[in-house]
């Protein structure tokens, strides 16, 4: 066990932990994401990734589980779980495929798509106060350098131009 009062050594002393593109990145993650879970919780009662599973489902980006955890990079039984609590809400329910017995499908519920149908707004006004003072070009330019990182992981983005994507806890 390490000492806490030791000093660290001094490949990690020296590293600029907080200029790191990696750690400035996952901070605003964790930052938009708990923005959005404070309005989502205030104003429809849930957290921001169950909001961003039902905005996903809505648009039909992701109507397989398979899909979902591809697309947050969790694992199948974290999903099964996610799904679960929101389907004992009665926001979203397991719909077996007609074409393929085996698939089963994610559907929402009337009160799931009224949840779904209130995020883009949320999703827009935590940005909106992020990213306030930053110019139109600016934005453009920060959009453009988020899909270069996710093109060079070889993950597909979204090019809508809403500048908004679904937040993950």
């Amino acid at each position: 066990m390490t000492d806490p009062t030791s000093t660290p050594p001094p490949d990690l002393r020296d590293y600029a932990f907080g200029e790191s593109v990696g750690y400035l990145i996952s901070r605003a993650k964790s930052t938009i994401s708990n923005m959005v879970t404070q309005r989502t919780l205030a104003e429809l009662g849930v957290t921001s990734q169950q909001a961003s599973v039902l905005f996903m489902v809505a648009s039909g980006k992701c109507l397989l589980a398979a899909e979902l955890a591809r697309e947050y990079g969790i694992d199948a039984s974290a999903v099964t779980r996610l799904v679960d609590r929101l389907e004992k809400r009665g926001l979203l329910q397991r719909v077996r495929s007609s074409e393929d017995r085996r698939a089963v499908r994610l559907a929402l519920t009337p009160e799931g798509e009224a949840i779904a149908a209130r995020m883009p707004p949320i999703f827009t006004g935590v940005i909106d106060s992020l990213t306030n003072g930053f110019t139109p070009e600016e934005i453009g330019f920060l959009k453009s350098m988020l899909r270069r990182i996710l093109a060079n992981s070889g993950s597909c983005c979204d090019t809508g131009d809403s500048g908004t994507p679904p937040a993950n806890p």
